[in-house]
């Protein structure tokens, strides 16, 4: 494809023909000459968030969806932006919009605003997704402020599931030299696990007080994220962290640290309660634990086996020092 913005024909072939889910929220939305999207919305508030990846379009659109529903929103609409290299195929265009709408069909949410610019600028395919939702009025959205002195600290499921999915799928036959295939393939199938829906839908019915999803840097970034936000300290036992075995063989054999490590489908919970939101949680299948309090200092202290050590800022996600090889 020419340099620049893509042509007004593989716009309408590549963009705008693969949008089929529609909202009545949405009065005016993605179309030529249509700078912008026009939402309405009755008692209510707007929510909106912003990630952005190389493709595929399928995680960054999870990530959205996860983040809202921790802030107990439905995602209405959503704009795309997609950065692609000069010497990128339309096909490649195409084939991320047929994704993205498959996607957003299941989750009826409507593609509101798509745009594609090729450029020098990029070596592979980024996408910006921009997210905007809806929410009923309330005294608190569940945002890392909310986390306080003497709360408890759960994890659901297991950390690193995204980022084991990526490697086991990158570096399929260089592991297939060490762990047998059906060892790779059920760590390729974790992207199975990365909607939060489902146990953010539990915990807002279980007192949670703040919820963070977990995602680039891994557990360790969002513990920060949360501590720094909330003004707090905390203490975590490193050992009850849950990872998967086919993490913990993954990141050794890539060398890379499972605790910094992509961890979409992740969701980090503050509450007075521990073991009864962990209860409620397993009672609809959904794996938890108690892995920490917050404090009123302002230690962040990991703990492992008698050791005690405190916890950095965040560093780059683990998963690109594999990438930059």
């Amino acid at each position: 494809m020419k340099k620049g913005k893509v042509s007004e024909n593989v716009y309408q072939r590549s963009i705008l023909q693969q949008i089929k889910t529609k909202r009545e929220e949405i009065i005016s939305g993605a179309g030529l000459g249509e700078d912008c999207a026009i939402f309405s919305f009755e008692n209510g508030v707007m929510v909106s968030c912003s990630q952005e990846g190389t493709l595929p379009v399928t995680p960054i659109l999870q990530r959205c969806v996860n983040i809202m529903a921790a802030r107990d929103a439905e995602i209405v609409a959503v704009a795309l932006t997609f950065l692609l290299p000069l010497d990128e195929e339309e096909d490649v265009l195409k084939g991320a919009m047929v994704e993205a709408e498959h996607f957003c069909g299941e989750q009826r949410i409507q593609i509101a605003q798509a745009q594609g610019s090729v450029t020098a600028a990029v070596k592979e395919a980024l996408v910006t997704v921009t997210a905007y939702g809806r929410a009923v009025e309330r005294v608190s959205y569940h945002t890392v402020k909310a986390a306080a002195p003497e709360q408890e600290i759960v994890v659901s499921k297991w950390i690193g599931l995204e980022g084991t999915a990526i490697l086991a799928s990158r570096y399929k036959e260089s592991l297939l030299t060490r762990y047998p295939a059906w060892f790779i393939e059920s760590a390729a199938g974790f992207d199975h696990y990365l909607s939060t829906i489902p146990e953010a839908a539990v915990a807002l019915k279980s007192n949670v007080c703040a919820m963070h999803n977990v995602s680039e840097g891994g557990i360790l970034a969002a513990l920060w994220e949360l501590a720094e936000g909330a003004g707090v300290g905390l203490t975590i036992d490193l050992k009850k962290l849950p990872i998967r075995q086919e993490t913990v063989e993954i990141c050794n054999h890539c060398d890379i640290n499972p605790y910094e490590l992509l961890s979409g489908g992740c969701l980090l919970m503050t509450c007075k309660d521990g073991d009864k939101l962990v209860g409620a949680l397993e009672q609809e299948g959904i794996p938890a634990v108690v892995v920490g309090k917050i404090t009123d200092s302002n230690d962040r202290l990991i703990l492992n086996d008698g050791e005690v050590r405190y916890l950095d800022r965040p560093h780059e996600d683990s998963i690109y020092y594999r990438n930059g090889e």
